[in-house]
């Protein structure tokens, strides 16, 4: 058993009971391996961090993520519990992204793998690589990540948190398992199923990009036994329409759908009587701005789709900064502005998946098992989750340090200065500054280089 700091064994405790004995002792191994190693997230590395780079018996390592039995969705469930006791503020609804890599705003997130031994694998575009004139494919896996948008206290900014992540393969390997295709849409769908199951009696905001805006998903949202609230993107053209007419008593005919037809969103820009109201929004950048918005409820209709009534929100910015675009909500109850500001957090989204590939190593891995690579990735997306929570728990309410130089002042932690608290907490509990039985005399360092090493490797990417 390793020894680590007392702060960190609550929220490491809980997740015992999901492995085996054996298996969770090399667990642990690999967890702090891959929170200290630097640069690549494969096994050996993890092995070295620890000093155990000459254990012949390092296969059994590798069995823990190709061959033991373990739960994904269990350990996530454990990983969600743990994240609203310590963050939730238990004031307002509980609000989730999701997206999938790669997507048209997340080409930093794509896992870019190759190898014939990856049955998974596909071409997609690269969306960073790519432009209006110019197709570039990548290979890789794609994913789909739901991610719990909390505020940290000691960041003063709201962070997503991935707390679910499912393999989302392309089209053409279900075609060679000769299986019908599961859209994004579908597994959207079963994450939201899932999520409602572990948070039956809360409110749930979902915020994601257009990819989600489609009829069914929206539909099922809003007629589960507890309906979700779902903020993504609308299109300006979109077919709108009042709701149906009363029908009257002894009416003959098939009853109607929906009303009249409603003029498009890009239509109601350039008309005059379209009323305008200026709001002050939380925006990207953590601070706020000013944004002309205009909002109104319709229902949203397509011939041989479900009808889903909604509150659509126009935004326009008075100093013409970007193009004007339109939000829908799924609740037509809540107000525009708080539409704007839960929709505004989904950019917390790209910036996890892109810290994941930073600090994490995310694509850096070297699995070929089905098995092992169907853990792998949502296993870091959960440890940049666990890792933030460490340190929320290290920081017992104080005010994070941040890593600022001469040149450099950083006014709030990032999840740089997170890793590396998290890290010093570590290093002690590793076998890496323990003395050698043959050598029992230590090597006398100077604190001032030895803080420098320290520096070093708690930053090291």
């Amino acid at each position: 058993m390793l020894t680590l700091p007392a702060a960190i064994i609550p929220i490491l405790t809980p997740f015992a009971t999901l492995f085996q004995r054996r298996t969770w002792l090399k667990v642990q191994v690999l967890l702090m391996g891959a929170i200290l190693t630097p640069g690549k997230r494969t096994v050996t590395s993890a092995l070295r961090a620890m000093g155990l780079s000459h254990d012949g018996a390092f296969a059994k390592y590798h069995q823990v993520l190709n061959r033991a039995s373990w739960s994904s969705l269990k350990l996530s469930r454990v990983l969600l519990r743990l994240l609203l006791h310590y963050l939730d503020q238990k004031v307002g609804p509980l609000v989730f992204g999701i997206d999938e890599t790669p997507s048209a705003s997340s080409g930093q997130a794509l896992e870019r793998r190759w190898g014939q031994r990856i049955s998974a694998r596909a071409i997609y575009r690269d969306p960073v690589r790519s432009s209006k004139s110019q197709f570039v494919k990548a290979s890789g896996l794609r994913w789909i990540s739901l991610m719990y948008l909390a505020y940290i206290p000691w960041a003063a900014r709201v962070w997503a948190l991935p707390v679910l992540t499912a393999l989302a393969p392309s089209e053409r390997y279900y075609q060679r398992l000769g299986r019908a295709h599961k859209k994004l849409t579908d597994r959207a769908r079963q994450m939201i199923i899932q999520l409602r199951r572990w948070l039956p009696q809360r409110y749930l905001v979902l915020v994601g990009d257009s990819s989600y805006a489609v009829l069914e998903l929206l539909h099922f949202c809003q007629t589960m036994a507890h309906p979700v609230t779902f903020i993504t993107r609308l299109r300006l053209d979109a077919a709108l329409y009042e709701p149906a007419p009363h029908r009257n008593p002894g009416q003959k005919g098939r009853p109607r759908k929906v009303g009249q037809r409603l003029p498009t969103l890009k239509s109601l820009l350039d008309r005059p009587e379209t009323i305008w109201e200026s709001t002050e929004v939380n925006w990207y950048d953590g601070g706020s701005r000013q944004l002309a918005v205009s909002s109104g409820t319709a229902v949203w209709y397509n011939r041989g789709k479900p009808v889903v009534p909604i509150r659509w929100v126009l935004i326009r910015d008075p100093f013409a900064k970007f193009e004007p675009q339109a939000l829908l909500c799924t609740d037509p109850e809540v107000p525009a502005s708080q539409v704007v500001e839960w929709f505004v957090l989904r950019w917390q989204l790209e910036v996890t998946f892109q810290e994941v590939r930073t600090h994490l190593g995310v694509e850096t891995q070297r699995q070929w098992s089905d098995l092992a690579i169907a853990r792998t990735t949502p296993a870091l997306l959960g440890l940049f989750s666990w890792v933030t929570l460490a340190a929320h728990v290290l920081t017992a309410g104080q005010r994070m340090p941040a890593g600022s130089t001469a040149w450099y002042e950083k006014p709030w932690p990032t999840f740089s200065d997170a890793i590396a608290l998290v890290r010093r907490a570590l290093w002690p509990a590793s076998a890496t500054f323990c003395m050698s039985g043959s050598e029992p005399d230590m090597q006398k360092v100077p604190v001032s280089l030895f803080n420098r090493f320290i520096d070093t490797l708690c930053y090291a990417a």
